[in-house]
């Protein structure tokens, strides 16, 4: 019987799943169930009531589970492995809502549940800021006042890492290199979005910060910011720190920008001539080209520029654009590769190119059911 693990993503109003053979990396039942917290689905529990009677269906019941896989976005300073989760592990990914406050509590609460629901068996976590742990120095660290941050454990954590670390390594595959050997600048653009440095698969830079905050422009997040602004909306704006994060998390991005809170409807609106949808479209290309010739300066240059999640592996406009004008820097895009339909990762620079560029598909349930039999094993 294969050794199926039950892959949990918990959003506040939605449970993503999946039951995933770590072994063949096939997925024998998936789903999502939304509107949690509405009339339909009261909570968490009666999700996870509606998901078991799904995977009752499909024959699988809690006997074929060796584990159930969580995926938490922060695990702060201490928790940079996949972990067991006891009670003491849940209450510090609870309290570590103070970093990412829209993530740590719904994933903890469906740790909760699974653990009533599955009550014989184990309970892992896997963290989003895990990859980056082991960041170096003068990338993780912030010049603020020492002390200070040691005493609030301020440092450049990270996210997305789950993605990052698997597609650095499918994206070595496709190129039939160690991904020990390779330089990457990868990409995961969905309605978060991140860039990575990564040398011989492990990360040297990231874009996002303490919190999913910092980086790139994002659905709702507007990434990079002069913190004078906050300064000055606090004492002249009429905002408090509630009304801050409000912004920050809700109000920024793409969303704030044009109230598109599709990409592919900002893509309609800059097709169609819409002035606020270009500058928005406009503005989410610059910073994207920052960051990789921040990181191609970072790494010395690079051999691939890898583009995942949704908006990365669907927009073959955005991939031609964020890279325009980087010919001299070694990047060239195939524009008849880069516009093919394929959901398959694929190369879609031109052969010459000294530096690739790839579209990656990323995969992060098998990448955390993979990650689950590694440490039960």
């Amino acid at each position: 019987m294969p050794a199926f693990v039950l892959v949990l993503n918990a959003g506040s109003s939605t449970l993503k799943y999946q039951v995933v053979d770590p072994a063949s990396g096939t997925a024998s039942v998936r789903g999502a169930i939304e509107r949690i917290g509405g009339p339909d689905v009261r909570d968490h529990a009666a999700a996870l009531d509606t998901m078991q009677g799904d995977l009752a269906d499909h024959g699988i019941t809690a006997a074929h589970l060796v584990a159930v896989g969580h995926r938490v976005v922060h695990g702060g300073p201490r928790l940079v492995a996949p972990t067991v989760v006891d009670d003491d592990v849940l209450a510090e990914i609870e309290d570590l809502a103070r970093l990412a406050p829209l993530h740590n509590p719904p994933a903890a609460a469906g740790i909760r549940t699974a653990r009533d629901h599955f009550p014989d068996v184990p309970q892992v976590a896997v963290f989003d800021t895990a990859y980056f742990a082991g960041l170096p120095a003068a990338a993780a660290t912030y010049a603020v006042d020492r002390e200070l941050a040691a005493r609030e454990s301020i440092r450049r954590y990270g996210a997305h890492g789950i993605s990052h670390q698997y597609v650095a390594g499918a994206a070595a595959d496709l190129l039939g290199r160690p991904v020990t050997e390779l330089d990457q600048v990868v990409l995961h653009l969905g309605n978060g979005a991140s860039a990575a440095a990564i040398r011989g698969g492990r990360p040297v830079d990231t874009s996002m910060g303490l919190t999913p905050l910092e980086g790139l422009v994002m659905g709702t997040r507007g990434g990079d910011l002069d913190p004078g602004v906050l300064l000055h909306l606090l004492r002249h704006g009429g905002l408090d720190v509630d009304g801050l994060e409000d912004l920050l998390h809700h109000r920024s991005g793409i969303v704030g920008l044009t109230g598109l809170a599709d990409f592919r409807d900002l893509i309609s609106a800059v097709e169609t001539g819409d002035p606020t949808a270009r500058t928005a479209y406009g503005i989410y290309c610059h910073r994207l080209r920052k960051y990789v010739g921040a990181y191609l300066a970072v790494l010395g240059g690079a051999d691939a520029v890898v583009f995942t999640a949704g908006v990365g592996e669907h927009s073959a406009r955005l991939r031609t654009d964020a890279l325009s004008g980087l010919d001299r820097l070694g990047i060239v895009v195939d524009d008849e590769r880069n516009r093919a339909p394929s959901t398959a990762a694929r190369v879609v620079s031109i052969d010459a190119s000294p530096t690739a560029v790839l579209v990656v598909p990323t995969n992060e349930e098998l990448a955390i059911a993979r990650q689950v039999a590694a440490l039960l094993t």
